[in-house]
């Protein structure tokens, strides 16, 4: 379904032939921590920061917001800059910005309707249009009947809606979303995110999210944005950061083992130690993965078909649904997913000595 306002809406965002775009220079220090994030979004793009806790993404949304004042850099629109420091600030409230928080804040005092209006009354529209505009999003939402209740009467699921449609109805030239299913139970954050995507996919404006969840960002978004310590490690389409992490903490979020090092022809020295045989042949620096499936763990040194081995030592022992996961030390160290029943087998336990085998068939490397 398309929004009635998305007509009126692109006819705003389009100047002399041009989609708007939204590009930024985040830079914000604070004490020893240095957020340096250039950012380009484009019309109907959904963009998905991800990084460990205190990489700088919830910096980079307050920034955008116009909640944290810029230290350096800028933030554009097309024509429009909201912040340049030190001659420009655009305050938060003057910024055609909606905001889907984790927490939602939604007003406890005042029912879902009136949730929904209270941007359209900030901006000064008259309360009857206002209350007409914010029904039609709640039913947009999914949510006739459910107007005169407050936040304490509304489920997780519907009080996330309510927070959405407050954030659209406005007409926003860029929608911010923190972490905004981070707060469902797993079963209503199934179909809230599909939901979510939904109405993301029919949004024509700019839309930045932040998710620590790897399902939420590959779902929801376009392209992902990978942030570690202030700075960009790594960016794409999300299969291609999914095919091809660049750092530990993607490759940990993908479920990968990942090693760096310096491949001559089918060899890889591993640059912490060990070496890896490759299938394909690769010169020069190189990344190489394989999934945790793919290690087979052995009582003694593995015979047979060519493939990687070397002796690893147990140091961690892990339930992951239909899987145990096993954490190895060794050179590399590496993880391993592997059945119960091989567990019992192995009688595996913390300081076991075993031999952990790949085959070369399941490694992929690519150019570091």
């Amino acid at each position: 379904m398309r929004y009635d306002l998305e007509a009126r809406y692109l006819g705003r965002v389009r100047t002399r032939g041009r989609t708007m775009t939204l590009t930024a220079r985040l830079q914000v220090t604070r004490g020893e921590f240095v957020l340096d994030l250039p950012l380009r979004v484009h019309a109907g793009e959904v963009v998905a920061l991800l990084g460990p806790n205190g990489a700088g993404k919830s910096s980079a949304l307050r920034a955008l917001a116009g909640l944290l004042a810029l230290t350096d850099g800028h933030i554009r629109l097309d024509e429009h800059t909201w912040d340049a420091p030190p001659s420009v600030f655009v305050a938060a409230e003057q910024r055609r910005v909606g905001v889907v928080f984790q927490d939602y804040l939604l007003f406890g005092h005042l029912s879902a309707l009136d949730n929904v209006a209270f941007g359209l009354r900030a901006r000064g529209m008259r309360r009857a249009p206002a209350r007409a505009r914010a029904q039609e999003w709640l039913t947009r939402v999914g949510l006739t009947g459910i107007a005169d209740r407050r936040p304490g009467e509304l489920s997780g699921g519907q009080a996330q809606r309510v927070a959405l449609a407050r954030a659209l109805v406005t007409d926003p030239r860029l929608l911010l979303l923190d972490e905004p299913l981070a707060a469902l139970d797993a079963a209503t954050r199934l179909q809230v995110r599909t939901d979510l995507g939904r109405h993301l996919r029919d949004y024509p404006g700019h839309t930045v999210l932040v998710t620590h969840d790897p399902l939420d960002a590959m779902i929801l978004a376009d392209r992902l944005i990978i942030v570690e310590n202030g700075r960009i490690v790594q960016q794409g389409a999300p299969a291609e950061v999914a095919a091809r992490p660049r750092s530990d903490y993607v490759a940990d979020l993908m479920g990968l083992n990942l090693y760096r090092g310096v491949a001559r022809g089918t060899v890889v020295d591993l640059d912490d130690g060990g070496r890896l045989i490759l299938a394909e042949p690769a010169d020069g620096p190189v990344f190489v993965t394989f999934a945790p499936h793919a290690v087979g763990l052995h009582p003694q040194r593995p015979t047979g078909s060519p493939r990687n081995s070397w002796p690893v030592t147990v140091t961690g022992i892990e339930q992951h649904a239909h899987t145990t996961r096993v954490r190895l030390d060794g050179t590399p160290s590496v993880l391993a997913d592997i059945t119960p029943a091989t567990v019992a087998e192995l009688r595996l336990r913390p300081g076991l000595e075993i031999w952990a085998a790949v085959k070369a068939t399941e490694t992929r490397s690519y150019a570091a």
